[in-house]
């Protein structure tokens, strides 16, 4: 499965410090539990290529609703 992929896999993500300094994404769903730790310098890299792929995905959206498409996705469910 790809970025592109359209997917019905739900999954919750919590992100937040540990108690060792690093920065914690955890993505747990049915049969998935996946701890992924980063020191704050990658979590802030992370962060700016978040921000980024945010800023591409609005102008993608945009431009499909000037041509009559759907302007916005569903929020909130993992793969879409």
């Amino acid at each position: 499965m790809g970025i592109n992929s359209e997917s019905d896999t739900a999954a919750n993500l919590q992100i937040g410090p540990t108690t060792l300094g690093m920065v914690r994404l955890y993505v747990a769903g049915e049969g998935i539990d996946l701890p992924m730790d980063f020191d704050p310098e990658e979590a802030e890299d992370i962060a700016e290529e978040l921000r980024a792929a945010a800023a591409q995905a609005r102008l993608i959206a945009e431009k499909a609703a000037r041509k009559g498409g759907k302007g916005k996705a569903g929020k909130g469910k993992a793969g879409k």
